[in-house]
């Protein structure tokens, strides 16, 4: 049975809350002011799907891309500029005051750059054994096919068709297929996962159709099947080989930002800890000034970050240490050499290792986040433990969704 709600505001997910029955429902695609006509959502009571914008809000805006509201890649895309950041901000801004945090938060950086250079692709074999080949469709386990996204880089040039192409000959009835594409500086970077063994002859096409679309490298589940030029990407002065699979940014712009605040908040410091340090987008920019310690618990992206390091000229000292963060933090002990710490963990933050630099008299802490309600946890035991958090700044790279980044620097 039909509804019609109207919209109060956006919730840090990107729908629209509205209530229904006493109850807050959530109504993605609409803005606040909407009115709109929405129906159930089976076994989500608290969820509506949009049937039509009734009376439409003056910031609502046509979206650029035909997937839109299908694919689940974007939540927004139908919001003018101006109010999509004023609550990118505010997903910052209200989740630090809520965690009781007084501080800051400077403007949204925009970070999207030239798009994402990263993107994992998901092959099905549908209904009457029809190849698929895209992204989950929003909010169900369905495959979107798409030849072209407009929100890549455009180092990802070829990718979609290059996936196309390499799911034909994996692709099983009833079995997920995973295609991760990384633009690098010398082509496409492909890691295949879910194909099962590859007979000699499976092997065989693949290196042809690799050679096909001009990849770099072709890898199955991190193993190699093919390398035509090692995959690098510069970071600072370096260029770094990356391992298969291996994390990165979603965007140049993005590492780039991240990196140049990090950089800017460490001008003074002398032996810098980089901690869950990835292959290295902070530790070997900070190299051209600092002496850095970099940890991480990724033995391939550690072997490649001192690769890098030792093969780049014109570097103050880097060390770079293979350890599991979450089940052996450096305790304060061990950070007595340090100056500055900069942290950079996943999504479920930092809690073992904030503890221990909370128990440390380290003077300068420089924490880089991609999930601003863990670091709103974190943050509360560095200032518990006697740090103050000087200044919030939040980062865009992945325009168009909720996610939202920041840089923040705390001094005891």
């Amino acid at each position: 049975m039909a509804e019609h709600l109207t919209i109060d505001h956006v919730g840090f997910h990107g729908d629209g809350v509205a209530t229904a029955g006493g109850m807050t429902v959530y109504v993605p695609y609409a803005l606040p002011g909407e009115t709109v006509e929405v129906a159930p959502v089976p076994r989500h009571p608290d969820r509506r799907r949009l049937l039509q914008v009734e009376a439409a809000s003056p910031q609502r805006i046509a979206p650029f891309c035909p997937h839109f509201g299908i694919c689940g890649g974007c939540a927004i895309q139908h919001w003018d500029a101006e109010s999509y950041r004023n609550w990118k901000r505010d997903i910052v801004v209200e989740t630090l005051a809520r965690a009781k945090i007084d501080c800051e938060v400077e403007a949204l950086v925009d970070a999207h750059g030239l798009g994402r250079r990263r993107i994992t692709l998901h092959a099905r074999m549908g209904t009457h054994e029809v190849l698929k080949v895209g992204f989950s469709a929003a909010g169900l386990h369905d495959i979107i096919p798409v030849d072209r996204c407009p929100i890549l880089d455009p180092g990802l040039g070829g990718a979609l068709d290059a996936a196309w192409a390499l799911a034909e000959p994996l692709i099983v009835i009833g079995k997920p297929l995973d295609i991760q594409a990384t633009a690098t500086d010398v082509g496409l970077d492909v890691d295949v996962r879910g194909s099962g063994p590859l007979p000699p002859a499976l092997i065989g096409t693949l290196s042809r159709l690799a050679e096909r679309h001009r990849l770099a490298r072709l890898t199955r589940h991190g193993e190699l099947v093919l390398m035509r030029t090692p995959p690098t990407v510069t970071m600072g002065a370096a260029q770094v080989i990356l391992p298969p699979g291996s994390f990165l940014q979603a965007t140049v712009a993005g590492e780039e930002t991240l990196a140049a605040l990090v950089s800017q908040h460490c001008q003074r410091s002398k032996h810098i800890a980089d901690l869950f340090c990835g292959v290295g987008p902070f530790a070997l920019r900070l190299a051209a000034k600092s002496r850095v310690t970099a940890f991480d618990s990724d033995a391939g992206a550690v072997t490649a970050l001192q690769k890098a390091a030792t093969s780049t000229s014109g570097l103050k000292p880097v060390k770079a240490e293979a350890r599991d963060l979450f089940r052996r933090p450096l305790v304060p002990q061990e950070l007595r050499d340090y100056d500055t710490i900069v942290f950079d963990p996943p999504r479920q933050g930092a809690e073992a290792q904030v503890k221990q630099l909370a128990a440390s008299k380290i003077p300068l802490v420089i924490a880089v986040s991609c999930n601003v309600v863990t670091f709103a946890r974190d943050a509360r035991i560095l200032i518990d433990g006697g740090y103050r958090i000087e200044s919030v700044t939040p980062v865009d790279q992945f325009r168009h969704t909720p996610h939202v980044e920041l840089v923040a620097r705390f001094r005891r």
